[in-house]
């Protein structure tokens, strides 16, 4: 198939592009190299894929519609994988026009683009934020998610109605997946498990907000990936048992789905600050903060939908997770 990956010099973008190469797909990959975080980073990224004869890059932000109705119109996409977003919930709060213009405007380009070039299917990136306030656990696609608490997290939430919308009105069919905190070699430089395993490296103290009463579903790398193209392969169709009276958040009468995909073993932050410090030898010192705005105390996700839909099962567990990471990581330093 050709398959769009946007976000394609991002983490999970990166990670997904290789998989669909080496099974034998043509893949665009579309990314804006913009500096939220290290633009070397997303170079590099990129130099994993750009020698495969089958990948094609595309510099080009979503948010641009012209640029986007031209993409679509001139490859004519079997399937698009969309992973690009203005990621974080704590930058949120401080530059909120941004999540506007990528997760909102971008995503209505993607939508457009899907609608009028008779792509077969649209898998894109949600996210566990959208959970917000909920305190019920394990986290269930079947759990009404009205109570955001970021802008990042409704902008995802957004995400999810503007698909429906799509899905109903054009029969294009939907997938979206809300990620619990993916890590691994490659990892973001904004997320907790780069920052602490730098800080630890450098003999700084690492910052453990809400004094250290965290948990969360660390949900590896290679599992992600797995199940994003397991999900981009099973193609989204309406649920014949779909009920209007009772309506089920996750399901539709149109071609439409939302699952979770996570560990389904949420770990606390002590444990995970534990499995960095005996993979890099070093005791951290801890600095105990409270809980930042726009964060939660915990996630944890059900992932029975998602198993039999597509068989995803996770295998990889925190320990070796966290290993593989800081080997990658002494290796792309040298240190």
């Amino acid at each position: 198939m050709k398959i769009l990956v946007t976000g394609a010099a991002g983490f999970i973008g990166m990670h997904t592009a290789q998989v669909l190469l080496a099974r034998g797909d043509q893949v665009v990959g579309l990314d804006n190299l913009n500096d939220y975080y290290d633009p070397r980073l997303k170079q590099n990224r990129l130099a994993r894929l750009t020698p495969h004869p089958a990948f094609r890059f595309v510099k080009l932000d979503v948010a641009d519609r012209a640029g986007m109705e031209s993409l679509f119109a001139e490859e004519k996409f079997d399937r698009v994988i969309h992973l690009a977003a203005q990621a974080g919930v704590r930058y949120s709060l401080q530059n909120p026009h941004a999540y506007v213009d990528s997760n909102l405007v971008g995503f209505i380009n993607i939508l457009e683009g899907c609608r009028h070039n008779k792509v077969q299917h649209l898998v894109y990136a949600s996210s566990s934020s959208v959970y917000g306030g909920n305190t019920k656990m394990p986290f269930s696609e079947h759990d009404s998610v009205d109570h955001p608490v970021s802008i990042y997290a409704a902008t995802k939430k957004a995400n999810e109605l503007m698909a429906h919308t799509y899905s109903h009105l054009y029969g294009l069919p939907t997938t979206g997946l809300r990620f619990f905190t993916v890590y691994g070699p490659w990892g973001r430089p904004d997320m907790a498990l780069f920052l602490f395993t730098k800080a630890i490296l450098e003999g700084r103290p690492i910052d453990v907000f809400n004094h250290g009463k965290m948990k969360r579903d660390f949900t590896y790398i290679d599992d992600i990936v797995e199940g994003v193209i397991r999900t981009l392969d099973h193609t989204a169709e309406s649920d014949p048992a779909f009920n209007p009276l009772q309506p089920d958040p996750g399901r539709s009468n149109a071609p439409y789905r939302v699952f979770n995909i996570g560990n389904h073993d949420p770990i606390e932050l002590m444990s995970f600050i534990k499995a960095i410090e005996d993979a890099i030898g070093v005791a951290a010192e801890k600095r105990f903060l409270p809980l930042q705005d726009g964060d939660v105390p915990a996630t944890y996700a059900e992932i029975a939908e998602l198993n039999a839909w597509t068989g995803f099962k996770p295998a990889t567990s925190v320990g070796n997770g966290v290993g593989q990471f800081v080997e990658w990581y002494r290796g792309y330093y040298r240190i």
